[in-house]
């Protein structure tokens, strides 16, 4: 302990605006940006004219689906804003952008049904080191007092959620709020700078017992200040602002500054709070490992613009790069700089050059990918930092309405790939199906909108086919004979296979017992094929699986045989074999783990049986307070919208990860629908 050195750091800052969804990011955006004089007035979410959420999909939808950049600058220092989307379909967005940002503010209102959501993301903040600050919003609408507020929130925060600020009352209504560091009231005007003005006389008793609160916190980490506290002697208020900065920038606590961002209530406060407590981008490149020497280029996001091409929005950690510079991935190939930009909302300014600490975005660099590290240094660096999306929890099946839009839809996956990273698009071989996955129903409708209005490519869409598989139960001894004379040489090939099922997870295993040559040698790799070929569509419909056969017996003819009759033999036999079998049908069951709140494990718990899912248990979320892990199995047929369920008995924040576990039979009626449809129902 002792004293750390605090004081406003100099140069360009990066700042994410993270939050749960609905909580007023994009509102507070635009006072930000109303506030430095970047905007002529500040614009309400709903009127879909502001800076953020410009994209359509997302005004159609009133929600941030992207993270949109905007660079404004306060008091001479440059400042460059990235509001993230809060809904947890989108949330990956925010992972490249937060790691090489110097501080989020993490934009929170008192709501008990977003708590988990707020956890969320902030440990997420926690796992990659980020500074933060709160910022308390719509306390305009609240009748919780705010230390009421911090306590309900407090669960949520591995830190100490610090209060910078109490509210002023009037009649019980919010007309300001009182600076606890500074000792100073605010009145608040909407849309304008609050009016400073002295603590009343009712309300200085509060304010000195809430000052003394954050005064006892700070002194945790000072122990000069503690002796000041002990003594009674008032701290100087150099001490307190340089205490409150280094216990920011260390992670010691999350100061909580309080407003409504719809009205441009406290953002003035905010603003300054950033210009003195932020980290400057040296903190940041030693958080993440960054050589201080040369360029370095940290990469957050990719876009993909209709007439300028796409650009790389990144960070630069240190050096400098100007226009036409050659840069290094860390794989030892290098990329061309083409036009370097600073963005604001859908609009870019072109500049010459970007120094230490600004956020730009960097022109056609094609192959570079969200997340990569470029330097300057021959051959590259190890990249900074890891991106891992998710395992997707929703998919469908995705082509183009037309056919000659398959060329025009493959390239348009691949940039909408490069700006979501999260996307997965894969061929299924057994189905002839692409698949498009990802993390909910509102992720993926948002990429067809852009597919069919940013694309101009119709597609439709449908459930993927469930890999539904066939055995049997009993066994069986089959000839087939396979004779066919048109002409010159014939057709002749003759088999005895002996049928019989295998254990669950066996698969295939085909043997011969011929002697004596009654089968040339020659022809049992043929009889195998036609074994194999049957298999692909048993007497059900479906592949076979966990099937022994064997060739036990046949006949042959010197001239008219040939590979392809044993393969129709074998064919034959198996047709006429297997129905006489017993088939069954099979589905895949998953292994599902379930995160959910705690306060809602008996709503999850209730619903896994009626996806004729099993309960294998629960317990609590290891280091995640208030959550619970449920392990279920599932088929995988009832896995296909569990994550609309889930998300809407969780306030949007469940989720699962599942994996394939053991094929089980399935029968009656469920495996007549599966049947009469050919595998898309169970």
């Amino acid at each position: 302990m002792g004293n750390r050195a605090g004081g406003r750091l100099s140069g360009p800052k990066c700042i994410a605006i993270v939050g749960p969804f609905a909580s007023g990011k994009t509102s507070l955006l635009e006072a930000i940006l109303a506030r430095t004089g970047a905007i002529p007035r500040q614009a309400a979410v709903s009127s879909g004219t502001t800076v953020g959420d410009y994209s359509p999909e997302a005004r159609a939808h009133v929600m941030s689906v992207e993270a949109t950049v905007a660079t404004t600058e306060f008091m001479g220092d440059s400042l460059t804003f990235i509001d993230c989307p809060g809904s947890i379909e989108f949330s990956f967005e925010a992972e490249p952008v937060l790691a090489a940002c110097d501080l989020a503010v993490v934009v929170a209102e008192a709501d008990e049904k977003k708590i988990p959501a707020l956890q969320l993301i902030l440990r997420k903040l926690d796992e990659l080191g980020v500074p933060r600050l709160l910022f308390l919003n719509k306390v305009d609408r609240t009748e919780a007092g705010v230390r009421d507020t911090l306590k309900l929130l407090q669960p949520a925060s591995t830190t100490r959620l610090l209060l910078r600020q109490i509210p002023l009352r009037k009649d019980g209504i919010i007309i300001g709020s009182i600076d606890l560091a500074l000792e100073r009231a605010y009145i608040y005007r909407e849309y304008a700078e609050s009016e400073v003005t002295d603590i009343p006389s009712d309300e200085k008793a509060r304010e000195i017992e809430a000052r003394f609160s954050m005064l006892e916190t700070l002194a945790d980490h000072d122990d000069q200040l503690m002796e000041n506290l002990l003594e009674e002697i008032e701290p100087p208020r150099d001490q307190v602002f340089d205490d409150l900065s280094a216990d920011l920038r260390d992670g010691s606590v999350t100061p909580v500054l309080i407003g409504t961002a719809e009205k441009g209530n406290g953002v003035l406060r905010l603003l300054k709070a950033i210009r003195h407590d932020a980290p400057d981008i040296e903190a940041t490149r030693q958080r993440l490992g960054a050589p201080a020497d040369g360029t370095v280029v940290q990469v957050m996001k990719t876009i993909h613009t209709p007439h300028g091409g796409k650009l790389s929005v990144s960070r630069i950690l240190s050096g400098s790069v100007a226009d036409g510079a050659e840069l290094w991935l860390s794989d030892g190939r290098t990329a061309k700089v083409s036009g370097i930009y600073r963005m604001f909302g859908k609009d870019q300014t072109k500049l010459a050059s970007a120094k230490a600490g600004d956020t730009v975005a960097l022109g056609k660099l094609d192959d570079v990918k969200t997340g990569q590290t470029l330097s300057t240094t021959k051959g590259g660096i190890p990249a900074l930092i890891e991106i891992e999306p998710p395992q997707p929890v929703f998919a469908f099946a995705l082509r183009p309405k037309e056919r000659k839009d398959e060329v025009k839809l493959s390239a348009a996956m691949q940039r909408l790939g490069e700006e979501d990273p999260s996307l997965r698009l894969h061929h299924e071989q057994d189905s002839s199906e692409t698949i498009l996955s990802g993390h909910g129903e509102m992720h993926l409708r948002v990429i067809v909108e852009r597919l069919e209005g940013k694309n101009q490519i119709p597609v439709e869409g449908h459930p993927p086919a469930v890999p539904y598989r066939e055995t049997i139960r009993k066994s069986i001894t089959q000839r087939g004979r396979h004779k066919k004379q048109s002409g010159g040489h014939g057709q002749f090939g003759d088999v005895v296979l002996d049928i019989k099922p295998l254990p669950r997870g066996a698969g295939f295993e085909f043997t011969d017992t011929i002697t004596g040559g009654v089968v040339p040698k020659q022809y049992i790799p043929s009889v195998e094929a036609g074994v194999r070929d049957y298999l692909k569509s048993g007497p059900l419909g479906f592949p076979v699986v966990d099937v022994a056969v064997n060739l036990a017996d046949g006949s042959y003819h010197t001239v008219d045989s040939s590979d392809m009759a044993f393969q129709m033999a074998a064919k034959l036999a198996m047709k006429e074999g297997m129905a006489a079998c017993s088939p069954v049908l099979l589905e895949p069951i998953m292994k599902v783990e379930i995160f959910t709140p705690s306060d809602a494990t008996a709503r999850i718990t209730a619903l896994v049986p009626q996806r004729r899912g099993q309960i294998l248990g629960y317990d609590a979320r290891p280091g995640w307070p208030g959550w619970d892990v449920v392990e279920a199995t599932m088929p995988q047929s009832q896995i296909g919208n569990l994550i609309i369920e889930l998300r809407s008995a969780t306030a949007g924040v469940a989720t699962y990860v599942a994996r394939f576990d053991h094929m089980a039979e399935l029968t009656g009626r469920l495996a007549d629908e599966v049947m009469n449809s050919g595998g898309k129902a169970a």
